[in-house]
């Protein structure tokens, strides 16, 4: 229940995500953008803001309440530290049980993690990528 003249909070933040890519200087800033349209283009009800000092992927609809140091809306959090890559960690990973190679590792706190190292790799793992998000939303507590 909501109390009075409390405001809801804004889960999206593209505008954000969008200076943030402008200010953006890495040598796969392409990849970036290109798993960024996918990502955002496999359901309307994903949005995208900037956490973790980089562009996240969230569901914004509705969801039965949980704690929010659960972080259950993330889907994939974006990391650009390293040069020679774009890492997408998906916090709850393995829940997906991925077959295609996709995610890798093997992490006790359930995340994995998919590389992209450039714009072929982009286009080859569209689809495992996109299946991915898919089945994640299947997954989640609405």
């Amino acid at each position: 229940m909501k109390a009075k003249n409390m405001k809801p909070v804004a889960l999206a933040d593209s505008a954000g995500v969008d200076m943030y890519m402008q200010k953006l200087d890495h040598p796969l800033k392409d990849v970036l953008e290109a798993l960024r349209k996918i990502i955002l283009s496999v359901d309307s009800e994903i949005g995208e803001q900037v956490k973790w000092n980089a562009p996240s992927f969230l569901y914004i609809g509705e969801m039965q309440p949980f704690d929010p140091k659960e972080y259950k809306r993330y889907i994939i959090v974006s990391n650009v530290y390293q040069k020679d890559c774009i890492r997408l960690v998906f916090p709850s990973g393995a829940k997906i049980n991925d077959t295609s190679g996709l995610l890798t590792g093997d992490y006790a706190d359930g995340r994995r993690l998919a590389f992209f190292y450039n714009m072929e790799e982009v286009v080859a793992k569209e689809e495992a990528l996109r299946k991915a998000v898919k089945t994640w939303l299947l997954l989640l507590d609405k």
